[in-house]
């Protein structure tokens, strides 16, 4: 088990975070594992060519372990609520080579006993052009595969996923956030427990002033954390919502009543926001433009059917408790 120990401080500053390196190192599992993460496997059916002709694919799969450990240095502690790939990617690159084979070790050797070919006779020739040569691939990976369609129908499913739990945090306490966050974890008496199926040994850690960081991934089945505690403290537990991210989305049918109430459009606006979604989202699901969404968006947050969130510099709308009664 993993115990976090959280003082009254430590809990204050506790934070929301996406990561669009995590979701591209931890994405790599659905390569080697596939079907483990159902909610993402018409992505990699759509992604699986882009990906097969990446000359550093074959580097990449050799990443992830036969456990599915990634290794901890790939996946930093976000600094900012939504940082930016490329200044995520360049902590990567600045990981003193000589940590590199601890790094790889750490996710490979408790299970596998080895490290795979490409990996280790990278470091027996060059451990600083092996790191500069996985964080070239992890670079392409994000531009050619996941920038173009993925990422921009998961991002808004991450952002909504921290204006949830943000909102359950301060609404409700800290208790209610864990209990909503997944079963993996227990709170009690200001430690806050990782029940897990990863690792040999339990882990005591004391957060202490420098806070505790939350961040969703599409990549995951349970609440996990670093493979070792020297890193910063973080928890990466599984968005919710990534149903709505399919890439052949289904519109929810709207009852027939609403939509000679509302009129259709906004009928089936409605019937998509059981989730938080952005207009951009809410578009490319109905296959409209943006603006002609903003329009009814507008109409039903000007008549309480709609709430709208701002999350940076993006806006959230969501179905309000008078709309959840109208369409019941």
């Amino acid at each position: 088990m993993h115990r976090f120990r959280l003082s009254t401080e430590a809990l204050a500053n506790a934070s929301f975070a996406l990561s669009p390196l995590q979701e591209t190192a931890l994405g790599l599992r659905m390569w080697t594992h596939p079907g483990r993460y159902p909610m993402q496997a018409p992505w990699a059916e759509v992604l699986r060519p882009a990906f097969e002709r990446l000359p550093g694919a074959p580097l990449l799969l050799s990443l992830v372990g036969r456990n599915r450990y990634v290794p901890d240095f790939l996946t930093p502690r976000p600094t900012t609520p939504q940082p930016d790939f490329h200044a995520e990617l360049a902590v990567v690159r600045a990981l003193p080579p000589e940590r590199l084979a601890a790094e790889l070790g750490a996710a490979h050797l408790p299970h596998d006993r080895r490290l795979p070919p490409l990996l280790a006779e990278g470091l027996e020739r060059d451990p600083a052009e092996l790191l500069a040569r996985i964080a070239d691939a992890l670079e392409e990976y994000w531009e050619r595969c996941l920038t173009p369609l993925w990422w921009p129908r998961a991002r808004p499913v991450l952002q909504a996923d921290l204006v949830h739990r943000s909102r359950i945090f301060a609404e409700r306490g800290a208790a209610a956030l864990f209990a909503d966050l997944d079963r993996r974890l227990e709170w009690a008496d200001g430690v806050l427990t990782i029940r897990r199926d990863w690792g040999e040994e339990d882990t005591d850690i004391t957060v202490a002033a420098r806070g505790l960081v939350f961040t969703p991934t599409c990549f995951a089945r349970g609440a996990i954390t670093s493979i070792s505690h020297d890193y910063p403290p973080s928890i990466v537990y599984p968005a919710r919502g990534q149903g709505a991210m399919s890439p052949t989305p289904r519109t929810p049918p709207a009852p027939a009543a609403l939509e000679l109430l509302l009129g259709a459009p906004k009928a089936r606006l409605l019937a998509l926001l059981a989730e938080p979604a952005s207009t951009t989202e809410l578009a490319a699901r109905l296959g409209v433009t943006p603006g002609a969404v903003s329009q009814h968006l507008a109409v039903l947050h000007a008549t309480r059917l709609v709430t709208r969130t701002r999350s940076g510099r993006l806006v959230l709308y969501a179905r309000s408790a008078l709309a959840d009664e109208l369409l019941a």
